[in-house]
């Protein structure tokens, strides 16, 4: 039987990380997700980008517009985005915003400081 490490973790214990002045971002990474909480102010906007990552956006508090593929989806609290890898999404900040994304597999890249599609 393998051996695994129950982690209690507390948002109020992570430093957030401001990516632009309107998005603050802090995460978590397991064996195999990264889960993340996202404060976003209204008029923010994460550029077009895409990632090998499945991604489950939660919009908890607010209002955001995805857009892919040529549409334009809104998602508002207590729904629910789902984006299969490889697919390139862009997301505006229509109100202030509480959103707790899910990736698989883990956010490499977060990890690594090479998400450079936040500080274009």
């Amino acid at each position: 039987m393998a051996i695994s490490t129950v982690t209690h973790h507390r948002w109020t214990d992570l430093a957030p990380e401001h990516l632009t002045a309107a998005i603050a971002r802090q995460y978590i990474t397991a064996e195999r997700v990264t889960v993340a909480r996202f404060e976003l102010k209204r008029g923010g906007v994460v550029p077009l980008h895409a990632h090998e990552n499945e991604q489950v956006s939660i919009v908890v508090v607010g209002v955001l517009r995805f857009k892919i593929d040529g549409r334009d989806i809104v998602v508002r609290a207590g729904e629910v985005m789902q984006i299969p890898p490889n697919v390139p999404h862009e997301v505006e900040v229509i109100e202030d915003t509480l959103v707790l994304d899910v990736f698989s597999p883990v956010r490499q890249d977060w990890i690594d400081k090479t998400d450079t599609y936040f500080r274009q």
